[in-house]
């Protein structure tokens, strides 16, 4: 056991607090709380150092760090008195000692103390300058972290049921079969999330250890769940055989496994076993299995293995809502329509890509909604116990159709469906934020981030939420962390442009304007930006860019609002609410989204315009 195994407890300690919001740091932490080598813990709890210096450089001395060292960083916080003296030292001395780690050296391993006990001190004081909650008490993760220290680890029968089933392998040559194995997998990962004795972590969180080298208990730890599903499985012909095991993450013990071997005459063979599978999962655990979500389990969505393989395609495009993507998302909808036609789930992803181009200004509201509206009552016809189909009614009822009750009653049927739908509960905090129900909004916002942490789409849309509470600096910081895991995600693109100009970033945050209308395929408006800026700063630019997409409206389909925004910018209100009113007459989805954020009602809200506006959506104006 490492000398300086006391620091490294209170290092696990204040990690719990990171995960969610600093996943570098989290990543850097992960190595050095496991080593017991005098200089990794040094070379770890150096680059922890610099992350949090160079957020800093650019938060508090508004500019990037480029190659600067840290002590001229840390010299100039402290003669600006951005910090406290307190940290101001204790930054010092982990830069110094910390440097036997970046270049090893003859040292005391006993100084490996003091830079862990000094990097604790600096965790802390940056959790509380990012508004972060220091948790008072270890979680069971945490405990099991530690074991063989002199605590026990949980018994079972006390551990919350959290459990993430891991891409399972595929152990056929053919590689083409590699959809079907992930098939597989994701029907048993939604057989469970139809179990709200359970909490289940959603597919786009554990992508990431497809092909994973790290520990059971490494794993369950960064998911912040106490057991894993580990399986796999091979097609060949017209049958498969799968093997499945669910493990205890704290002691990597075996508490239930199985194999099957199944020929295939239908798709209904296969969800057969993948029911069972879920059922026993939830039997070891000894989750209570309701008969509603029992019969939800066992029902057969479609008996065509091809429309239920087009239908998962589609659904992984349609996260990304990019024009391209939302074309191929409807290409496979389209394609699991025709093999089935009363494949319910098919008709809700035709609906969910009107949704996603009328949200993201590809179409008007105009030629989006009829087509959405008639793609999901179709779905509710054919299946109305389909969480995904009540979902897709409450994102109409969200974006297009501005019903705000019939929104919420269609989110908690989805919710009484499948309590660990992670989308729904992101697009649901946003319904609340609209309403004015800003607490109960960040408690779904927070859950939604919790069932799928690592989820691009889920982090971009946290960004209103954070907009909403006017924390601009936790926006820049998430919207960077979104692009970094997609970096075709608008949203984030948005939100890290608008925040940047209200912080006062404003060429930065023009930077990134420019390449979100390049997404949006209004590459014409980047010159604009430019010319504007030079003839008049980022005024100019954002009445220049507002200009130049009034003139490519008249040819091309341009969401009111980004031209609206531009000139609320600009404090050319009157031009603003002219474009907001159009909004309204168009139904734009993102006029609603203005509302709650108080950036928009501080510069609007006096205006009696504006407070019509809230007044024919039913919707609070302060």
């Amino acid at each position: 056991m490492a000398i300086w195994s006391a620091e490294i407890k209170e290092l696990e300690r204040l990690n719990v607090s990171l995960i969610g919001h600093f996943p570098e740091i989290e990543k850097e932490m992960g190595q050095l709380v496991k080593t017991e080598d005098e200089n990794v813990a040094m070379l770890y709890s150096r680059r922890c150092l610099e992350i949090i210096i160079t957020d800093l450089c650019e938060c508090e001395l508004k500019r990037p760090r480029k190659t600067e060292p840290l002590k001229g960083i840390i010299d100039k916080l402290n003669k600006e008195e951005k910090v406290a003296s307190y940290i101001i030292t204790s930054m010092h001395s982990l830069n110094s000692l910390s440097t036997y780690g970046a270049h090893p050296k003859d040292f005391d391993p006993e100084q490996v103390k003091p830079a862990l006990s000094n990097l604790a001190i600096i965790l802390k004081w940056y959790l509380k300058y990012k508004g972060i909650e220091i948790l008072s008490k270890p979680s069971i993760a945490e405990e099991d972290s530690i074991a063989g220290t002199g605590k026990q680890v949980p018994d079972a029968t006390k551990l919350e049921k959290s459990i993430a089933i891991l891409p399972f392998k595929n152990d056929s040559k053919d590689e083409e079969n590699t959809y079907f194995i992930n098939g597989l997998m994701e029907e048993i990962l939604n057989n469970l999330q139809k179990i709200k004795d359970l909490r289940v972590i959603s597919r786009t969180s554990v992508e990431q250890y497809r092909n994973q080298t790290k520990s059971i208990p490494e794993i369950a730890k960064e998911l912040g769940v106490n057991y894993i599903v580990e399986g796999s499985g091979q097609k060949y012909g017209n049958a498969f055989r799968l093997r499945t095991q669910l493990i205890m993450a704290a002691k990597e013990s075996h508490l239930w496994g199985e194999s099957y071997q199944q020929k295939i005459s239908d798709a209904e063979d296969i969800f057969r076993i993948q029911s069972q599978i879920a059922e026993s999962i939830a039997k070891e655990l000894k989750a209570v299995i309701t008969p509603q979500e029992k019969e939800l389990i066992e029902k057969i969505p479609t008996s065509e293995l091809e429309a239920y393989d087009a239908y998962l395609q589609g659904r992984s495009y349609w996260r990304k809502l990019t024009p391209n993507d939302l074309e191929t998302a409807m290409h496979y909808y389209e394609r699991a329509k025709e093999i089935d036609p009363g494949y319910a789930l098919a008709y809700a992803g035709i609906c969910d890509v009107w949704i996603g181009r009328q949200q993201m200004g590809f179409v008007s509201a105009e030629e989006a909604g009829p087509k959405a509206i008639e793609a999901v009552m179709k779905a509710l016809e054919l299946d109305s116990t389909l969480a995904e189909v009540h979902y897709t009614l409450a994102l109409m009822n969200l974006g297009a159709i501005w019903d705000w009750q019939a929104g919420e009653e269609a989110f908690k049927k989805t919710f009484e469906i499948n309590s660990n739908h992670a989308e729904a509960h992101a697009y649901y905090s946003h319904l609340l934020y609209f309403l004015g129900r800003s607490e109960e909004g960040m408690k779904e916002i927070n859950l939604a981030l919790k069932l799928d942490p690592y989820n691009p789409l889920l982090k971009a849309l946290y960004c209103f939420d954070l907009s909403c509470e006017e924390r601009y600096e936790d926006v820049i910081l998430t919207a960077r962390e979104t692009l970094k895991m997609d970096p075709t995600s608008i949203i984030a693109q948005i939100f890290l442009a608008v925040s940047l100009i209200i912080v006062g970033k404003h060429k930065e945050g023009i930077e990134n304007y420019k390449s979100a209308f390049i997404f949006y395929g209004f590459k014409e408006v980047v010159p604009a930006f430019d010319f504007g800026y030079i003839n008049g700063g980022y005024i100019g630019a954002l009445n220049q860019a507002a200009e130049t997409l009034i003139e490519i409206s008249k040819t091309k389909y341009v969401l009111p609002s980004l031209i609206g925004d531009l000139y609320t910018f600009t404090d050319n209100l009157g031009q603003a609410l002219n474009w907001y009113e159009r909004c309204y007459n168009e139904h734009d989805p993102n006029l609603p989204y203005m509302f709650p954020q108080k950036f928009f009602s501080n510069k609007l809200g006096d205006n009696s315009r504006y407070q019509e506006l809230a007044r024919k959506m039913n919707l609070p104006y302060k």
